[in-house]
């Protein structure tokens, strides 16, 4: 029976950790964990660790936060005489002098069905687009973005109510439960690397801020996309009577309307409709800057906005009911 392999690992955000935490008590053995330096965030700017160095941490696992892979650093990734480096949603570029330093290279965990949507937001860019399935790939690495030979795929269906946070989650959690056994085929070389086929590739561009401002020329079941992928970010919004309003949950329907797109049709219990390029769009679940996600009726009983047109631009105060 053969022994576990000794495993660098490489990932910073949310989405890489559950495979850390399956390798952490599978019979491989993580000798180091690579994530990216600690950064600022929040109102008081304090250093935050990412997520994967706070399990590192925990686990008693030696954690590197080097701000490039310069030559010193691929010497050490060298030192470290691991068997494999497996690199989930990292942050940086890997030189080739760091692909080698592994005895059987560095395997990357990508959550798209490659070669589509290589890059950064391939989750969301899978529900925008209206993808119907998606999945994770175990690839080879090298230097290009994401354009290593295929080893195994693991596919999903993106259901009509998944958001960018539901498949978020649910790919890390497929790839923590395939991730042990695709390694056990690595050290057995059972794979037969597939190269990518370069006619079907896309590219997932990094989302912005700016792209979730709501375009109500668009169809209503463009829109309604869009606010599931942003979902939970950066979220979409739009802006009614001057205040900023973020749109958590939305969904299209096939009715007609003459009104200019952006206009509140109906206002009710059963959610906001507003006229788009295309069809109509309902809102669910709103929320004003500072205030808390609250439902379609809530917001309906605490603002007259029937007939009130959504704009892409600070106009006047809303107007409150009394």
């Amino acid at each position: 029976m053969s022994t576990g392999l000794k495993i660098i690992f490489a990932g910073t955000p949310e989405f890489a950790v559950p495979a850390l935490q399956a390798l952490i008590t599978s019979q491989h053995e993580v000798i180091a964990v690579y994530t990216q330096p600690d950064r600022p965030a929040g109102r008081g700017r304090k250093l935050r660790l990412s997520p994967i160095k706070e399990i590192a941490l925990q686990a008693e696992i030696p954690v590197y936060q080097p701000n490039n892979l310069n030559a010193d650093e691929c010497k050490h990734l060298h030192e470290l005489g691991a068997d494999v480096m497996l690199v989930s949603a990292y942050g940086l570029l890997l030189p080739t002098a760091a692909l080698r330093a592994p005895k059987l290279g560095c395997i990357n965990i990508h959550a798209s069905l490659l070669p589509k949507w290589r890059g950064a937001a391939p989750i969301q860019r899978a529900i925008i687009a209206g993808d119907k399935q998606t999945g994770i790939t175990i690839m080879q690495m090298v230097e290009a973005l994401d354009a290593g030979p295929i080893l195994c795929q693991f596919t999903c269906t993106i259901g009509s109510t998944d958001t960018g946070s539901s498949l978020h989650d649910r790919l890390a959690q497929m790839s923590a439960r395939e991730i042990d056994t695709s390694l056990q085929r690595l050290q057995r070389n059972e794979y037969t690397p597939r190269l990518q086929d370069t006619n079907q590739v896309s590219y997932a561009n990094k989302l912005s801020k700016q792209e979730a401002k709501i375009n109500w020329q668009e169809s209503a079941r463009d829109i309604e996309r869009k606010i599931r992928a942003f979902n939970a970010w950066p979220v979409a919004y739009s802006y009614l009577l001057g205040q900023r309003i973020r749109i958590w949950e939305a969904v299209s329907n096939n009715a007609s309307s003459q009104q200019k797109p952006g206009t509140v049709i109906t206002a009710s219990k059963e959610g906001i409709e507003v006229a788009t390029g295309e069809d109509v769009l309902r809102l669910l679940s709103l929320q004003l800057s500072g205030g808390k996600i609250i439902s379609a009726q809530d917001f309906v009983n605490a603002h007259d906005v029937l007939h009130q047109c959504f704009s892409d631009e600070h106009e006047i105060s809303i107007a409150a009911v009394h």
